[in-house]
């Protein structure tokens, strides 16, 4: 029974016979879909064995222009050679977590090799509470499963509707470091006025005006015009809906998708990112008088009218740290 199994590299290791010349610390995509580093100061040539490193922190060249929050997701942009905070239609993948936050004005960022640790909470993984509005029917007013997002539909039945979720556990009143983040795209946002969608994270839902809730931090839409804006409420403090100056394009398509972070580490001024670009960096989102727990909250209403609306929620999701 002996010689069974001889292992033939180490954890972490990857290596292939070189068909082109291997330049010095490359990126690329290995052959069970993870991301591997040639972690050589020079280049391996035809018909050599590189050896690939699969595990490990590296400092990678990131897209000009971004931010990348610790312990946030970070892919490659293949056709760049460029670390981003998503990734499109190409063959772009996954590369790690920020070990470090990387501003806007940092050439590289420090990437965690392949480590995707689970979120604390994610309201298209974890089970909600919801409680509808108006009158349901196939191809009316749903709150719908879209693969792992949530689709709200709105329909043109001349009443007052609402659809919601708010996540069954939630973070202590003092957030808990929390990174929250979103993404959302706008099938049809209709031709009328009366629509508001609320996205971010609360310490309740409400039945017909998301505003009302007594403590919230939250992305605003309203109906067909195109700004997305932010408010918070904390019970001392409020700001009320605040135009980022960005805006989204009515789609469903991952080239219109829009991501959003609330950067709670201080509650007392939230930094907010569309796109990972920080925006209303002069509006202080203070939420540090919160009381209550804090859940993931995803919210559409409407006021008595015909007016129709379809949101896509991609995810929403929180993670925590110690700092």
């Amino acid at each position: 029974m002996a010689d069974e199994a001889r292992k033939t590299r180490n954890f972490g290791e990857s290596y292939y016979l070189a068909d082109t010349t291997v330049v010095p610390y490359e990126v690329r995509q290995g052959q069970y879909g993870q991301a591997e580093v040639f972690n050589r100061a020079t280049a391996a040539l035809v018909n050599e064995t590189p050896t690939y490193e699969t595990r490990g922190e590296y400092e990678i060249v990131k897209t000009t222009g971004i931010t990348i929050l610790k312990g946030g997701r970070v892919y490659w942009d293949r056709s760049a050679s460029t670390a981003t905070y998503k990734k499109v239609n190409d063959r772009d993948f996954y590369l790690g977590r920020a070990v470090q936050d990387s501003s806007s004005t940092t050439p590289t960022v420090r990437v965690a090799l392949n480590e995707d640790p689970r979120y604390d909470l994610d309201l298209t993984r974890d089970s909600f509470t919801t409680a509808i509005i108006g009158t349901q029917a196939l191809g009316g007013l749903a709150l719908n499963r879209r693969g792992g997002a949530l689709d709200a539909v709105l329909s043109s039945t001349n009443e007052a509707q609402k659809l919601d979720a708010l996540s069954l556990d939630g973070v202590e009143a003092a957030l808990g470091n929390a990174i929250v983040e979103f993404a959302f795209c706008v099938p049809s946002d209709g031709a009328g006025t009366v629509v508001d969608v609320s996205v971010g994270i609360a310490s309740a839902t409400h039945a017909t005006d998301a505003d009302s809730i007594a403590q919230h931090l939250l992305m605003h839409l309203d109906a067909n015009n195109t700004n997305i804006n932010f408010q918070s409420k904390d019970g001392t403090t409020t700001v009320t809906s605040t135009d980022s100056t960005t805006d989204y394009t009515e789609g469903q398509t991952n080239t219109v998708r829009k991501e959003v972070w609330f950067d709670c580490r201080n509650p007392a001024d939230v930094q907010i990112y569309v796109d990972a670009v920080l925006v209303l960096d002069s509006t202080t989102f203070n939420v540090s008088a919160a009381a209550a727990t804090w859940f993931l909250l995803f919210h559409i209403e409407k006021s008595a009218s015909t007016d129709t609306y379809e949101f896509l929620l991609e995810w929403l999701r929180a993670r925590f740290a110690e700092q």
